[in-house]
């Protein structure tokens, strides 16, 4: 049975304009995902130097490597963002391996989850994403946050029900793959 022709999405353009050398597409996947590549190194690396030089290698790795982005894995921002988290943990190991002690690797993964939650609640939808940090990392009330948003209550409890679920769900695939094949993302990276 054949199936009706569709429209490639974003990703599946670029990253087609990549395997044929398109400089413009990397200049509009860096203008689009930068700064949550940078801002994600930069969290779990707590350094911007570094954060900044792992941005760049990240990019590098895209432009010389375009294959290595599978677009029915999911999409070019998922996997710009476990391949920025994966080398990250690599270079906060690498860092803290010479003061190696017994609660080293436990404060890697603490940093490194904490850092993917924050990716995970910065890639929320924007409604979900504001009563979350207006409830949680403000200290407010339903009641206060709903009054704060103009929004009844009840969606403000259910919004945050709905991002909180979605960080446990998310949380419970970083511990799998921390209790599994460790820190690898899966997208044929070459790296693990």
């Amino acid at each position: 049975m054949a199936t009706p022709e569709r429209t490639p999405r974003w990703d599946e353009q670029l990253q087609r304009r990549l395997a044929r050398g398109e400089e413009t597409a990397l200049g509009e996947l860096y203008d689009q995902l930068a700064p949550m590549v940078h801002g994600l190194a930069g969290r779990i690396l707590a350094d911007q130097a570094a954060a900044t030089q792992l941005t760049r290698e990240v990019f590098a790795h895209v432009w010389e490597h375009p294959e290595d982005f599978d677009p029915a894995r999911g999409s070019l921002r998922s996997w710009l963002g476990a391949l920025t988290h994966h080398r990250a943990v690599e270079r906060l190991r690498a860092r803290r391996a010479a003061d190696r002690g017994p609660g080293a690797e436990a404060e890697i993964r603490a940093v490194a989850t904490a850092a993917r939650m924050q990716y995970v609640v910065d890639s929320l939808p924007q409604p979900l994403r504001e009563t979350i940090a207006v409830t949680y990392y403000d200290g407010r009330t339903y009641h206060e946050t709903a009054r704060l948003l103009g929004i009844s209550e009840q969606i403000a409890k259910q919004r945050m029900r709905l991002g909180l679920e979605l960080l446990a769900t998310e949380l419970a695939e970083e511990r799998a793959r921390q209790d599994g094949a460790g820190d690898g993302i899966g997208h044929g990276d070459g790296e693990t």
